[in-house]
């Protein structure tokens, strides 16, 4: 294990949280970022959780954890990475892609698709149900980001 707890400068994704947080522990960094997102979609902590850790956590070889310089500059990169980030969000809303186009339209002709399918009271099409269409679209919506990344 590593001395201390640091965010990690080579194993980042946003803030080095999860990267340091592995090095630290000895595991892998994408184990503890599965981790994070799940206790984010299931509890809502690991957002919170998260941003505690990027503000108070120092990067490696820089000030003590916790220190009020250390969660100045936290909270300056949080600012500076949101900013960052809206402006991507800026440019892509105004130049926006024709593929998400595509693919936003297509989810909402399926949805659609479903919901007039469950309403019309065809028999055998009871299964078509909320509880069961939200999931199975996550579900083949990520495989196809998967299935889509580049190999190598």
């Amino acid at each position: 294990m590593n001395a201390s707890l640091c965010r990690s400068r080579r194993k980042r994704l946003i803030g080095g949280v999860c990267g340091g947080i592995g090095e630290y522990l000895r595991l892998d960094a994408s184990l503890v970022r599965v981790f994070f997102v799940l206790l984010a979609l299931t509890t809502g902590i690991g957002w919170l959780l998260y941003v505690i850790l990027w503000a108070a956590v120092p990067y490696e070889g820089e000030g003590v954890l916790g220190s009020p310089t250390t969660i100045h500059a936290g909270v300056a990169e949080m600012r500076a990475k949101a900013q960052s980030l809206g402006d991507d969000l800026r440019q892509t809303a105004a130049r926006p892609s024709p593929q998400i186009g595509v693919v936003v339209g297509a989810t909402l002709v399926l949805i659609g698709a479903l919901a007039l399918l469950r309403n019309l009271g065809i028999p055998g099409l009871g299964w078509l149900n909320e509880g069961l269409i939200w999931p199975l679209l996550l579900l083949v919506g990520g495989a196809v980001l998967v299935w889509r990344l580049p190999r190598g």
